[in-house]
C-alpha cells in the first residue's frame, strides 16, 4: 500500500513488453504474458479477490461499490505493449530531480539529447522530475505510466474505504500498438457501463475525438530476370516501381511530418522487397470519415495510374478499417467526458480538449458500443529514445481519477449507456 506511483513505474518499465504487428496470436508477443502475470499477482496481493487472466492476456478485476444506490460500472484500461519501432529490451530508467529546464544528454547515447527547444510540452515540466531511458532504448511510458496510475489509484481505493464509489472494473490489455487491444475482449465479461483509457499526455488532458484510421496494403509482381543479360526494357522491378508509386504521394499537407491538428495524412510505414515482388504498407488517417474514404481514394487513384503505365506488373492494394473517431458516438452522451472535466477542476486543473492524432483502445471500444473517452497519465515524445515521464503528471493522474470516482458515485445514477453490448462492428473501408 506505500508504494507511489513512481515506485511502480520504474519496476514496470524495466518489463520487456514490444508487441510485433506481424504475429497471428494475442497477445502477440509471449513477453507482454510477464507483466500482464506480474499485475494480476499485485492486484491479489491489494486484496482483490476476483483478479482473471482471459486466455487471450486481458487482466480483469473488480472493485466492488461501496455505496448503497445503484450506479453505473466505470473501467479503467491501460495497455501494457511498447511499441516495436524502437527498442524495448534492457531499458534503463532514470530520474532527473526537478528539472531546470536544460537538454538533457542520455549518457548511453549522448547524442541523443531531449532538447526543450525542439518539444514545446517540455515547457510545462520545468521544476518536475522527469523520468527518461538511457538513451539506446524508449522508456516504454506508452503506456506503462497508465499502468502504473491504474494501479496506483486502485489501491488507494482499497486502502481508503471511506471514499465514496461506485462500482469498478480494472482491464489491463495487450497489443494497443498494433491496433488490436481490446479486439478480443469480451464486453459482457467486462461488465461495464462507461469507461477510461489512460493513455494521454499533459496534466487537463481529455480526448473525445482521435483519429479514424485504415491500413493497407499494396503488393506489386515485377518481372525478375539477370541483371546483366543485355536486353532493354525486359526486367521490370518490383522494388522500383514500389519506390516510384511512394515518391508519387503528395507530400505537403498530405503526410506526418506536413501536418497537424484535424490533418489527416497517406503514410507508408515499411517497404520489402525485391525486383520480383515488393510489399508497401501504408496508414491513412483523418478525422473525418469521409476524408478518409477520400484518402483511400487517391491512393487506389496513383496505383491505377501506375498500373496503366506499367502494364507487364501487376498491382493489388487493399484497404481494411481499423478504427473510427470515437466523437462520431461520445457526442450522443457527453457525461463521460464532462465529469472528467469536473475531476480535472476538483484537483485544480483546467481540463482542455484536444483531437488525438491517433487512436486509442477507447476508438474501438466506444465503437463496439462502451463510450470511452482517453485522459491523461504524463507520458511525452511517446516511440523513441527521447520519451519521457513527469512524475508529478502521474501523481496528479492518480488524484484525478480518484476524484473521477467520487463523482461517478454521485451523480452517476442516471446514467444510460444505450449502445451497451451492441458490439457494432467496424465501419467497411470504401
Amino acid at each position: 500500500m506505500t508504494e507511489t506511483v513512481l515506485d511502480r513505474f520504474l519496476r514496470y518499465v524495466k518489463v520487456h513488453t514490444t508487441s510485433d504487428r506481424d504475429s497471428k496470436g494475442t497477445p502477440s508477443t509471449e513477453r507482454q504474458w510477464t507483466l500482464l502475470r506480474m499485475l494480476a499477482d499485485e492486484l491479489r496481493a491489494l486484496g482483490i479477490a476476483d483478479v482473471k487472466t482471459t486466455p487471450h492476456g486481458f487482466v480483469l478485476a473488480t472493485l466492488p461499490a461501496n455505496v448503497g444506490k445503484k450506479l453505473p460500472t466505470v473501467a479503467f484500461f491501460a495497455h501494457v505493449d511498447t511499441v516495436q519501432d524502437f527498442s524495448g529490451e534492457d531499458v534503463k530508467p532514470i530520474v532527473h530531480r526537478k528539472w531546470n529546464g536544460k537538454p538533457i544528454v542520455l549518457p548511453d547515447d549522448r547524442s541523443q539529447v531531449i532538447d526543450p527547444a525542439k518539444y514545446a510540452d517540455m515547457a510545462r515540466a520545468v521544476g518536475k522530475d522527469l523520468v527518461t531511458a538511457s538513451g539506446t532504448t524508449l522508456l516504454g511510458a506508452d503506456d506503462k505510466s497508465g499502468v502504473a496510475v491504474v494501479m496506483t489509484f486502485a489501491a488507494h481505493l482499497l486502502a481508503h474505504p471511506e471514499i465514496p464509489h461506485g462500482p469498478i472494473r480494472l482491464c489491463f490489455n495487450p497489443d494497443e500498438e498494433i491496433g488490436h487491444g481490446v479486439d478480443k475482449l469480451d464486453l459482457a465479461e467486462l461488465g461495464a457501463d462507461v469507461a477510461y483509457t489512460l493513455d494521454g499526455e499533459n496534466p487537463g488532458e481529455v480526448n473525445w475525438e482521435t483519429f479514424s484510421g485504415d491500413g493497407a496494403v499494396l503488393t506489386i509482381d515485377g518481372v525478375s530476370t539477370h541483371p546483366g543479360e543485355g536486353r532493354k526494357y525486359k526486367m521490370v522491378s518490383a522494388l522500383k516501381l514500389a519506390a516510384r508509386l511512394i515518391a508519387a504521394l503528395p507530400a505537403e499537407n498530405n503526410s506526418p511530418e506536413t501536418t497537424d491538428g484535424r490533418q489527416g495524412y497517406i503514410h507508408p510505414t515499411d517497404i520489402t522487397g525485391n525486383v520480383a515482388h515488393a510489399d508497401v504498407r501504408f496508414i491513412l488517417r483523418d478525422h473525418d470519415n469521409d476524408l478518409l474514404k477520400a484518402k483511400g481514394d487517391q491512393l487506389r487513384g496513383l496505383v491505377k495510374g501506375m498500373q496503366a503505365a506499367e502494364p507487364r506488373a501487376k498491382f493489388k492494394l487493399r484497404v481494411t478499417p481499423q478504427y473510427r473517431n470515437m466523437g462520431y458516438w461520445l457526442r450522443d452522451n457527453m457525461m463521460p467526458v464532462d465529469l472528467a472535466d469536473e475531476a480535472m477542476r476538483a484537483i485544480g486543473l483546467e481540463p482542455f480538449h484536444q483531437p488525438t492524432r491517433g487512436g486509442t483502445d477507447g476508438s474501438r471500444l466506444t465503437e463496439r458500443g462502451l463510450p470511452t473517452p482517453n485522459l491523461f497519465c504524463g507520458a511525452h515524445n511517446s516511440h523513441g529514445p527521447h520519451e519521457y515521464a513527469g512524475v508529478q503528471d502521474m501523481e496528479q493522474s492518480v488524484q484525478m481519477l480518484i476524484a473521477l470516482a467520487k463523482l461517478w458515485a454521485e451523480k452517476g445514477a442516471g446514467y444510460k449507456n444505450k449502445k451497451k453490448d451492441s458490439q457494432r462492428p467496424p465501419q467497411v473501408a470504401h
